[in-house]
C-alpha cells in the first residue's frame, strides 16, 4: 500500500487510528498488538505471499533475542547464538537480494549459462532486517534489558517506516511505544502529523514526480546507446539528484507525520544534505539513520579510527562499498559506493592538510565547498541510476563534453522548461528550511544518532518559514493535501522501494 493513494489515507489510515485509540482507553497492550496486525496488513496489501515471510522473521528474531536475553542474566557467552542469527538473517536478505546478482556474476566471469531465479525483492526486507539485526546486536552488548512479545513485533512492523525506513533503534522506540504520550489522543498532534505529512506528500508528488520524467528519457537513451549533449547529460543527471532526494526524502517526512499523528517521534533521516559543504557533512545529511548503523554496526567494528589513518581509510572503503552493495544487486551500485568511499577519504585527507594551514583551508571553504561537494555528488548518482557501465559512460562522457551530439530543436525547448523545474527544485534544496526546520516548534522528530529524548534546539530557519498552528499554516497544510491527492491516479511507487 503506497502513502500516496486514497486506500491508504481515506481507509487504513482512520481506521487504524480510530482502532489503536479505542483500544488504548482500555488497554495499552492490545492497542500496540492491534497497531502491529495493522502494519502486517498493510504490509500485505503489496502481496500476502511475503506476510508469512515477515512474519517467521519477527518471530525466530524474537526467540533468538529472549535466548540472548537469558544467556546475558546467567552471565554465559553470547557471541555465537548472535554470529548463527545475523547470519541467517543476511543469508535471508542475501538469498532474495543477490541471488540473481551472485548467479549473472559467476556466468560472465566463467562463461555458463545457469538460469536465473527472478525472484521478488520482498518490500522492506532491508529495513526490516537491519532494525533486527542492530536490536540483537545491542542486546548482545547488553545495551537491552528487556523485551515484550508485542513492542517487538511492533518495533519492527510498525508502518510508518516498514517499507522505506527510517532504519530504528530500539533506544528510540521502545519508551515510546510504552509510554503514556502514545496511548492519549491528542488532537494537536493528529492536526500537526497531516500537516507534515501533507508536506512530504508535496515533495513527492508535485516535485519529484514532476521531474522524473526528464530524468527517465535521458537516461533512457544513455542505456539505448543514443550520443547526448552536455546540457541533456548534465539536466538528466541534476533531474534525478532532485527526483531522488525529493522522492525519499518526502517519503521520510510523511513518515515523521503518520507516526506524530500516533505520538510516536520517528529519528529525522534528512537534514538538507545539499547544503553539505563536504562529503563528510553529506552524510551525515543524507539517509542518517541508514548512515548511524553503517557507523556503529560496521565501521566501527571494523576499527573505525582507531589503528591509523591507512586502516581508516580502508575501513571507510569497505563501509562504502557494502553499503552501495545493499542500495542494489548491481556492480554500478557497488561503484557508487567505491565512488563516495575515495570521496571521503579525499576528504579526511584534505583536512588533515588544512590542519595548521588556515590560508588552504579558505580554498574550499563557504559556496565552493558546498558546489564542488554538489557536483561530486550528482556524477556519483550517474552510476546509483544507470543501467549500466555503458549507460554511465554515455552520461559521463557527455557530461564531460567530449560528445559530439547536436541538440534537436525540440529537445532544446523541452529542456528549456526543464530548466525552470530544476532551478525551482535547487532553490528548495540550497536555500529552503527542511521540513523539521520548518516545523521545528513542534518537534516532530528525534535527531538520529542521539539517545531518545526530544530536541533541545534545530537549526533556525528565516523566522517567518517556521510553522505555527494558525489559519494560514493549516490552509497551506490543506491546498497541499489536496494538490497530493490530485495525483493518486498515477502508479507512482516510491524509489527507495526497489532498495
Amino acid at each position: 500500500m503506497l502513502f500516496n493513494s486514497y486506500a491508504f489515507l481515506l481507509v487504513f489510515l482512520p481506521a487504524t487510528y480510530g482502532l489503536f485509540h479505542a483500544l488504548a482507553a482500555r488497554n495499552a497492550v492490545a492497542a500496540n498488538l492491534a497497531l502491529a496486525l495493522a502494519s502486517l496488513a498493510f504490509y500485505g496489501w503489496w502481496d500476502l505471499r511475503y506476510v508469512p515471510l515477515l512474519a517467521a522473521s519477527i518471530a525466530c528474531n524474537y526467540g533468538v533475542a529472549r535466548r540472548l536475553l537469558a544467556l546475558r542474566r546467567a552471565a554465559r557467552p553470547t557471541g555465537t547464538t548472535l554470529g548463527l542469527a545475523v547470519g541467517a538473517n543476511l543469508a535471508l536478505l542475501g538469498y532474495f537480494k543477490y541471488a540473481d546478482f551472485f548467479i549473472g556474476t559467476v556466468n560472465a566471469l566463467a562463461g555458463t549459462e545457469a538460469g536465473l531465479l527472478h525472484l521478488v525483492l520482498p518490500l522492506g526486507i532491508s529495513f526490516f532486517t537491519f532494525t533486527q539485526v542492530a536490536l540483537l546486536v545491542d542486546i548482545h552488548r547488553g545495551e537491552v534489558d528487556d523485551l515484550s512479545a508485542t513492542d517487538f513485533a511492533l518495533f519492527v512492523t510498525y508502518f510508518p517506516h516498514l517499507i522505506a525506513g527510517p532504519v530504528l533503534h530500539h533506544r528510540e522506540m521502545m519508551p515510546q511505544f510504552a509510554g503514556a504520550a502514545m496511548h492519549r489522543r491528542d488532537a494537536h498532534l493528529l492536526n500537526v502529523g497531516l500537516a507534515v505529512f501533507a508536506f512530504g506528500l508535496a515533495k513527492k508528488t508535485l516535485l519529484a514526480d514532476t521531474i522524473a520524467p526528464y530524468a527517465d528519457a535521458v537516461f533512457g537513451a544513455a542505456a539505448a546507446g543514443r550520443a547526448l549533449t552536455a546540457a541533456e547529460a548534465w539536466g538528466g543527471a541534476l533531474a534525478y539528484t532532485f527526483q531522488l532526494y525529493f522522492d525519499f526524502s518526502g517519503y521520510s517526512d510523511m513518515a515523521i507525520g503518520l507516526s506524530l499523528m500516533f505520538g510516536v517521534r520517528l529519528p529525522q533521516n534528512f537534514a538538507s544534505p545539499y547544503k553539505a559543504t563536504s562529503i563528510v557533512d553529506f552524510w551525515r545529511r543524507w539517509h542518517m539513520t541508514l548512515s548511524r548503523f553503517l557507523r556503529d554496526y560496521l565501521y566501527i567494528p571494523l576499527g573505525g579510527n582507531r589503528h591509523g589513518p591507512w586502516r581508516r581509510h580502508a575501513n571507510l572503503m569497505a563501509t562504502m562499498l557494502l553499503g552501495g552493495l545493499w542500495h542494489g544487486a548491481g556492480w554500478t551500485f557497488v561503484a557508487w559506493g567505491a565512488l563516495h568511499g575515495a570521496y571521503l577519504i579525499v576528504n579526511h585527507g584534505w583536512r588533515a592538510a588544512c590542519t595548521g594551514r588556515p590560508a588552504l583551508a579558505r580554498l574550499f571553504a563557504g559556496w565552493r565547498a558546498r558546489l564542488l561537494t554538489f557536483a561530486a555528488v550528482v556524477v556519483a548518482w550517474v552510476f546509483f541510476r544507470a543501467e549500466s557501465f555503458a549507460a554511465a559512460g554515455v552520461m559521463l562522457e557527455a557530461m564531460a563534453g567530449l560528445s559530439s551530439a547536436e541538440a534537436a530543436a525540440t529537445a532544446t525547448e523541452n529542456w528549456r522548461r526543464g530548466a525552470l523545474l530544476l532551478a525551482l527544485l535547487a532553490a528548495c534544496a540550497w536555500w529552503a528550511p527542511n521540513v523539521v526546520e520548518l516545523f521545528r516548534h513542534e518537534r516532530p522528530a528525534l535527531p538520529a544518532g542521539l539517545p531518545a529524548a526530544l530536541p533541545a534546539g534545530l537549526p533556525e530557519a528565516a523566522g517567518r518559514l517556521a510553522f505555527r498552528p494558525v489559519w494560514r499554516w493549516w490552509l497551506a497544510a490543506g491546498f497541499l493535501l489536496g494538490a497530493g491527492m490530485l495525483t493518486f491516479h498515477r502508479n507512482s511507487p516510491f524509489l527507495y522501494f526497489q532498495f
